[in-house]
C-alpha cells in the first residue's frame, strides 16, 4: 500500500510538533524541580527556621502542579528503554540538615492507598522530602546531558510511581502542622484577637 507525499508530510510534521512540545514541557518541569530542590536546600541548611513551613508548603504545591501536569499527558516514551535506580549517595547532608529542622514533628501516618485499603503505616517528612528530590535530580540528569525527552519519562514514571505521593502525604502533614500552629490556641488569646480586630 502506498501512502500519498501529503499524507507523509503531515505525519512527519505532527511527529516533530510532539517532539516540540516534549521538549518544551521538559525545559519548563526542569525548571520547577530546579526550584523545588532550591527551596528544598535553603530549608535544609537552618538559614531560615521561621520560614521553613510555608517555604516546603509552597514548594511542594509547585512542585505537585508539575507532577499533575506530567500525569495528564498520554506514556512518555524515550529511546533507550533501560533506566538505572535513582540513588542518594549524595543526599546524606540534605537528609541530615531536614531531620534537624523537623525535630519532634517529623514523624507521621498516613493511610498507604485511600483506594484498595484502609492500612495504615507510619511516614516521615524528612524522607518524603528526600524522596522527591531524589528522584528530580536523577530527572535533571539527563535533562544536563541534552536528554530532554528521557528526563521527561524519568518525572513522569516516578511522579506516578513514588514521588507523587510522596510529595502529596509530606504535603498533607505540613498543612497539618501550619494549621495546629495557627489554631490550636487558647480562648484567652483568640479573644484578646478579637477585641483588638474590634477596636483598633
Amino acid at each position: 500500500m502506498s501512502t500519498e507525499p501529503g499524507t507523509a508530510a503531515t505525519a512527519d510534521h505532527e511527529a516533530d510538533h510532539e517532539i516540540d512540545d516534549l521538549a518544551g514541557l521538559a525545559d519548563l518541569t526542569a525548571a520547577e524541580a530546579s526550584a523545588f530542590l532550591t527551596s528544598v536546600t535553603e530549608v535544609a541548611s537552618g538559614s531560615s527556621p521561621d520560614t521553613a513551613l510555608p517555604i516546603l508548603t509552597l514548594a511542594l504545591s509547585q512542585v505537585l502542579v508539575a507532577g499533575a501536569r506530567l500525569g495528564a499527558i498520554q506514556d512518555v516514551v524515550p529511546e533507550e528503554r533501560f533506566e538505572p535506580d535513582a540513588t542518594d549517595d549524595d543526599a546524606d547532608p540534605l537528609r541530615t540538615g531536614l531531620a534537624n529542622v523537623f525535630a519532634g514533628i517529623d514523624d507521621y501516618v498516613y493511610v498507604i492507598d485511600p483506594i484498595t485499603s484502609s492500612d495504615r503505616a507510619d511516614g516521615s517528612i524528612t524522607n518524603d522530602l528526600v524522596d522527591v528530590a531524589v528522584a528530580l535530580s536523577h530527572g535533571l540528569k539527563h535533562y544536563a546531558t541534552g536528554r530532554r525527552v528521557e528526563a521527561l519519562w524519568w518525572w513522569q514514571f516516578s511522579y506516578l510511581s513514588e514521588w507523587g505521593d510522596r510529595a502529596m502525604t509530606a504535603l498533607r502533614a505540613l498543612q497539618s502542622i501550619l494549621s495546629h500552629l495557627r489554631l490550636d490556641v487558647d480562648d484567652e488569646t483568640v479573644g484578646e484577637a478579637e477585641f483588638d480586630a474590634l477596636h483598633p
